[in-house]
């Protein structure tokens, strides 16, 4: 991205891996010495996924924000007033992971005011075409408009996560691309980045711009 925004957003269709993405890259820019914190906003998972990563992300000076219920088999929707401190005080950059399609996009809707007025963030659409319910741009674009109209807010960009898990190739990863600049062109918002895991790297990394390492993250069970 040309400028780092202070709020970045991550959303996307159930299982799209914003999760992931979403704690990737807090703990990139809290390698690049910026000060982070990160919120789940996902009601729609009642497993919360981000708490998946809490001791790594506080292991790295990353403060995590997510329901009390998170982690556990409580199925409450309720999201902790701290957040809003992220929205309302800007000493940080934040991270929010958002919850899958509008249902997920419910929770944002209560903070998009505040982050508008700042007019300081990227709403980020996390596309994984490998997921059987957004195979086609087209189904993206009905996820990625649903989740706007719940939210009040407009996407601003896309991420290219297209994976198949642990078993991901450079070729799966390479194949990814003109379909993520397709759902680009369509929705009329760039590719900001594509995400890559450390162990195929090397095979892309002088074919494809805009490339992010991450890894994936461990679910607790």
């Amino acid at each position: 991205m040309d400028k780092l925004k202070r709020v970045t957003l991550f959303a996307g269709h159930y299982g799209s891996g914003k999760t992931n993405v979403a704690v990737n890259y807090a703990l990139k820019l809290k390698k690049e010495g910026y000060d982070v914190a990160i919120a789940d906003l996902d009601i729609v998972n009642p497993y919360f996924r981000t708490k998946d990563s809490q001791k790594e992300l506080e292991g790295n000076g990353i403060k995590l924000i997510s329901s009390l219920y998170a982690g556990s088999n409580v199925d409450l929707p309720a999201l902790p007033a701290e957040i809003y401190s992220l929205v309302d005080i800007h000493d940080r950059y934040a991270i929010f992971d958002i919850g899958g399609d509008d249902r997920g996009a419910t929770a944002l809707g209560r903070y998009a005011d505040a982050i508008k007025e700042e007019d300081d963030y990227e709403l980020l659409l996390v596309v994984n075409k490998f997921r059987p319910l957004s195979r086609t741009p087209e189904l993206l674009l009905e996820i990625m408009h649903e989740i706007e109209t719940t939210a009040n807010m407009k996407f601003t960009g896309i991420v290219n996560d297209s994976n198949l898990g642990t078993e991901t190739t450079a070729k799966d990863v390479l194949d990814s691309v003109p379909f993520a600049e397709k759902v680009s062109e369509m929705a009329g918002i760039p590719v900001r980045f594509t995400t890559v895991t450390q162990n195929i790297y090397d095979e892309v990394k002088d074919r494809i711009r805009d490339l992010m390492v991450i890894h994936l993250q461990d679910k607790i069970v």
